[in-house]
């Protein structure tokens, strides 16, 4: 009886907590579906008939260049809307993303490349603003004007008709922000789910209802459109910094500027369009450690950072807004207790059941637990409909069991922010750039294969259906005769962002091809011959894979650079440098 009476104690000021939350995401919901209600999607036609606007997509890069050119092939390849050029930033010390950028120019005439004149990383804002000044300078030696300026992330899917969904909006905003959607993983990847799950119900619910209710709409800072007047109403209010350089969601600070200045904002509802949803689509961090790293900057962002940019006379008539996103940074640290408390609860209902006595909670607890137990179930159940709209029911299902796994992540990242926040402002420091590290959506070998024209459509579903099981798909081919060494180095180059093909001699360096012990070599089938701008460059017959990576770490600390070859080509180099 002693522990339930403490657990009791504790739940009274929990269950109090949990009932005004409660009853607040309940308002967003019924506004949410008014929302709903009352939206309409234009027609093709509608679309088509908006005035074409010059757009430029603004993407910020530390240390990207695994990522960035497959980035704009994909997108540049896909888009359906003209005029549209990218415009990529970059620091002076990132010489491997400056070289991405520049193969990425050579096959593109539509990406610029803007240098920032410090070294990285500073922030994604203070290069979003350089990257600004790098456009005005374009716009003046070529004599035209872009009209719409876009925000993506070098890991972003962009939606193939995203630009005209914007185009059609800008017509009365300036200020449009499209849905963004992380990519579907395996049910098993518990943390990258939580992402799946939250971006779903927060696009489907609590953007839709800024909308509906007079909020300010955030930008997510990837598929946000500035209307040029926008920008430049931004540039003449905040003495140029466009974008916020000190703080860590300058995405979430431009959103509140813009509504500020007066302008209208419009975030545009998820719709489908031959199956799919008119969305920005990316992977999130797909481990918890990189999950409470992003998470932190998040809630230090919003949540604290935000405090010091405006006072409260001017975050009044927002007031209730900021409340809701602010409110996390209390909600993150206390739920994970709620779950240990239920689960007790739980467990000790069982026991009573199982062992025929009275459950001792039944005496300690009122009615106002019974609700705030309905309420949360009821936002679960939320959940898991705007889950399963975009990713399945089968994948909803598992959505009470990432919920929990999302507490403890918002636990540990709000733990986290609070002692990064507190202990720069004691030191008198500045908040730094916490990096992501991204990945990129992989196109499947086969369609590469089709689309360059190495097979067929036809062989290649035969070979799928023949395909043995433990076999990849190349070695399959290959044994089959069906396509050529050469078109299969090629397709894997492509598909993981490499180059291919043997080096020139001349940028082989002898000392170098001895850096790896002449096994290890062989066991990998790789070959050093270069060492540039912090990485160590090699030849081999594979993608490189984590497991190669860790064991080449053991000699040297360089980061590693594949070039892909064909088998024979390897031998032919192994034989003259090993």
């Amino acid at each position: 009886m002693t522990i339930d009476h403490w657990v009791a104690s504790l739940l009274a000021p929990l269950a109090i907590w949990v009932l005004i939350n409660g009853f607040d995401d309940l308002f967003i919901d019924f506004a949410a579906l008014y929302g709903h209600i009352r939206q309409s999607s234009p027609s093709e036609e509608q679309l088509d008939a908006a005035p074409p606007r010059r757009m430029a997509i603004f993407v910020a890069l530390w240390k990207e260049h695994r990522v960035i050119r497959q980035m704009l092939e994909n997108n540049v390849s896909r888009m359906r809307y003209e005029p549209v050029e990218f415009f990529i930033g970059a620091y002076p010390n990132d010489a491997p993303t400056l070289g991405a950028i520049r193969e990425a120019m050579a096959q593109f005439p539509n990406v610029h490349l803007s240098v920032c004149p410090h070294p990285g990383p500073t922030s994604k804002a203070d290069c979003l603003n350089w990257i600004y000044q790098r456009m005005l300078l374009h716009e003046e030696q070529n004599g035209f004007r872009f009209d719409m300026i876009l925000t993506h992330d070098a890991e972003d899917l962009i939606d193939p008709d995203a630009l005209r969904w914007i185009n059609y909006y800008a017509q009365w905003n300036d200020f449009v922000q499209i849905p963004v959607l992380a990519l579907p993983t395996p049910i098993r990847e518990l943390s990258h789910g939580v992402y799946c799950d939250e971006f779903a119900e927060y696009q489907y619910k609590d953007m839709v209802a800024r909308q509906v209710l007079g909020g300010f709409i955030p930008s997510n800072g990837v598929g946000t459109g500035f209307s040029r007047k926008a920008l430049e109403m931004l540039a003449a209010h905040y003495s140029n910094r466009i974008f916020e350089p000190a703080c860590l969601t300058e995405d979430y600070e431009n959103g509140f500027r813009v509504r500020r200045l007066g302008l209208p904002q419009k975030f545009m509802p998820i719709y489908f369009h031959q199956g799919r949803p008119i969305a920005t689509r990316e992977y999130f961090p797909r481990q918890l450690a990189a999950a409470v790293r992003q998470r932190s900057r998040w809630v230090t962002g919003i949540t604290l950072q935000s405090w010091e940019f405006h006072s409260v006379a001017e975050t009044l008539q927002h007031g209730y807004w900021f409340w809701r996103d602010r409110k996390s940074l209390v909600s993150n640290l206390v739920t994970p207790l709620t779950n240990i408390l239920f689960f007790y609860g739980g467990a000790t209902w069982a026991w009573a059941a199982w062992s025929h006595n009275p459950w001792g909670l039944a005496h300690e607890t009122g009615p106002e637990y019974g609700i705030g137990l309905a309420l949360q179930a009821f936002h679960t159940g939320i959940r898991m409909g705007c889950s399963a709209r975009i990713y399945g029911f089968r994948f909803a299902c598992a959505v009470p069991i990432r919920v929990v796994v999302g507490n403890w992540i918002n636990c540990f990242a709000t733990c986290r922010a609070i002692w990064t926040y507190t202990r720069t402002k004691l030191r008198g420091e500045h908040l730094r750039w916490v990096k992501t590290t991204h990945a990129y959506p992989k196109k499947r070998l086969g369609e590469i294969l089709v689309e360059n024209c190495f097979l067929s459509r036809e062989h290649l579903e035969i070979a799928l259906a023949s395909q043995p099981e433990g076999i990849r798909l190349g070695e399959h081919l290959l044994r089959r005769g069906m396509i050529s060494e050469r078109h299969l180095c090629e397709a894997l180059a492509r598909q993981n962002n490499l180059s291919a093909g043997k080096p020139d001699p001349e940028t082989v360096s002898v000392p170098v091809t001895r850096a790896l012990p002449a096994a290890m070599a062989r066991k990998w089938k790789v070959l050093p011959f270069r060492i540039a701008a912090g990485e160590i460059h090699l030849v081999g017959t594979d993608p490189p894979g984590e497991e190669m990576q860790k064991d080449i770490a053991r000699f040297s600390s360089l980061e590693v650079r594949v070039q892909l070859v064909t088998p024979a080509e390897f031998e032919e180099l192994a034989n003259q440098y090993l």
